[in-house]
């Protein structure tokens, strides 16, 4: 009678867990949302001098299109001189795609739930990577808030904001222990104003307006408002972060999800020094368990 043989299934399904790595993962913004360092909804508004890696665009379905203090053409991609790595775009159809891309960037960060719930002001607090809700309260940061990767270079977090983003003159956000993969992203339910000279850092995602206070930086993020305006004063923005996150697009990694979908995922761990696969190996490290499973029950002739 011959032997029936059941195949190792661990291998298997390691593999199928394995192809939802980083390798194969679609971007959380679009490809043109990306490109924005700055996007507004009705206008956006400069008081120079500004600098801004990345471009800034506005897209108003009222067709106003509105930019004052860079150099602007009706839907024509321009150059300025506060602008590098990017175009100036008042209308258009990439600022148009943008804006599109930018509500299902929101209705995903939405699908990952409320998280945990911290209080309005997030002063002095190290927070692991995860999904957290903030209230709204008369300022949600007031001095330094530390985001701590844990050695994760895919680590992500999303702040949900039901109402407004608020921070205080010269508070500081500090993203460390992360890497190229890393993401933060600020879900707006209205409008954010943030302080002057805060130094933040993170993609700000906001149904309403996005005002920059005097001489505020966000150095690894942008500014992305939904309906409403966003409003610089001698800011400093970049879509293009340096150091150990040079490599995370302005901090949008950190999240997954299926294209036509609405529903948002955590990439998996990846080891920002190294001890464990990358996950671009991973598969093939699965294969490899898989085929000497094979090879075992060949030596034992089960097969």
């Amino acid at each position: 009678m011959k032997t029936q043989i059941t195949l190792p299934i661990l291998p298997l399904a390691v593999i199928s867990a394995l192809y939802g790595s980083s390798a194969w993962a679609t971007p959380f913004l679009g490809s043109d949302l990306a490109s924005f360092t700055v996007l507004g909804a009705s206008t956006v508004t400069n008081v120079p001098t500004s600098t801004i890696d990345g471009s800034v665009g506005v897209w108003s379905s009222g067709g106003a299109n509105a930019i004052t203090g860079f150099n602007s053409s009706p839907g024509v991609a321009v150059s300025d001189p506060q602008v590098t790595g990017g175009t100036v775009q008042a209308g258009g159809p990439v600022a148009q795609s943008a804006q599109s891309q930018l509500t299902t960037a929101l209705t995903n960060l939405g699908s990952l739930g409320p998280g945990t719930t911290l209080s309005a002001d997030l002063t002095g607090l190290t927070l692991g990577p995860g999904v957290y809700t903030v209230p709204a309260g008369t300022t949600n940061l007031s001095g330094a808030l530390t985001l701590n990767g844990g050695g994760n270079a895919n680590a992500a977090w999303v702040f949900e904001m039901p109402s407004t983003l608020i921070t205080s003159s010269n508070s500081v956000v500090n993203v460390i222990n992360t890497g190229s993969g890393a993401g933060v992203y600020w879900d707006v339910g209205s409008s954010a104003t943030i302080g002057t000279n805060t130094a933040f850092l993170g993609n700000i995602l906001a149904l309403a307006s996005i005002t920059m206070n005097t001489t505020a930086t966000d150095l690894c993020g942008r500014a992305l408002a939904s309906t409403g305006a966003v409003t610089l004063q001698q800011n400093s923005l970049s879509g293009a972060c340096t150091g150990v996150m040079a490599g995370s697009s302005g901090l949008s990694g950190g999240l997954n999800y299926a294209s036509g979908s609405s529903a948002a995922t955590f990439l998996p761990y990846a080891s920002v020094n190294g001890t464990v696969p990358e996950p671009a190996t991973l598969p093939l490290l699965g294969l490899g368990l898989l085929g000497l499973g094979l090879t075992s029950l060949r030596w034992r002739g089960l097969i």
